[in-house]
């Protein structure tokens, strides 16, 4: 079953490029929009094989490698700061009802502004190299994992943690055995969604200025009105990013083996 499905989506696939590229030819199809001049439809929304002349170009003579470790690094790194700024921020504040009371309007605040916006601030502060795509990644990560790490403190039982004191656990103990566990296990749970944010800040923070990564790639072609080295780079973008999830997904099977399936839950 799984197989059929790879192989409809597969031909799913071949036929939207196929139709892509005739709705793009000016003479195969009666023109529909621009009647007086055709082939403006190419330049407006390019050609799949001339899109994929390009993919092949850059893969072969190697010019796509080093923009694409580029966007791998700035990813990699905004996500493993994020995450661990996300995991303090959350255990701290998710124990201290105090400080958690005193913030939560300025988290609130800090998590309703685009961030965006501060791509620009982050270039002037770190200049165009990979600092401030870091930065910008780093500001997307750092507010899913706080939120779902400080939820996974706040839902340990109070039963669970009156029974560990009744142990003898002392404050560090019950960090560790307890509040650690339940807060990295919904950690885990937004892998996914933090490694997309950490790839698209990476990538907006490369199209905004930079002189290396795929984005980087991008608006250069933009610059130069070159429709078919935009749609390239996307598609490159988008296959990266198709293979970080699957990445993501193989990980998080890994580390919540001990998870119970849907299948299991409905049989017990």
């Amino acid at each position: 079953m799984r197989r059929q499905i790879w192989l409809w989506q597969v031909l799913l696939l071949v036929a939207i490029f196929a139709l892509w590229q005739v709705l793009t030819q000016p003479g195969l199809v009666p023109p529909v929009v621009w009647r007086d001049n055709p082939e403006r439809a190419a330049f407006f929304f390019g050609e799949p094989v001339k899109m994929f002349k390009v993919i092949w170009q850059w893969f072969s003579d190697g010019t796509i490698y080093r923009h694409l470790w580029t966007t791998l690094e700035e990813t990699v790194l905004a996500f493993v700061i994020g995450s661990v700024l996300g995991l303090a921020m959350g255990l701290w504040l998710g124990l201290a009802p105090t400080a958690s009371a005193l913030l939560d309007p300025f988290i609130t605040a800090m998590n309703a502004m685009p961030r965006v916006v501060l791509a620009p601030i982050f270039m002037v502060w770190f200049g165009l190299d990979i600092g401030s795509k870091v930065a910008l990644g780093v500001t997307l990560v750092f507010f899913i994992v706080f939120f779902n790490v400080y939820q996974g403190v706040k839902e340990v039982s109070p039963v669970v943690v009156n029974n560990t004191i009744m142990l003898g656990a002392n404050r560090r103990q019950l960090l560790r055995a307890v509040y650690l566990p339940s807060a990295t296990s919904w950690l885990f749970s937004s892998l996914h969604t933090s490694v997309g944010m950490a790839f698209v800040g990476a990538v907006v923070g490369e199209y905004l200025g930079s002189a290396r990564g795929v984005g980087y790639l991008i608006a250069q072609a933009e610059g130069a009105f070159d429709i078919n080295t935009v749609f390239a780079g996307i598609l490159v973008l988008t296959a990266f990013a198709l293979v970080l999830d699957f990445a993501v997904g193989w990980m998080e099977r890994r580390l919540l083996v001990w998870r119970p399936t849907q299948e299991g839950t409905e049989q017990l």
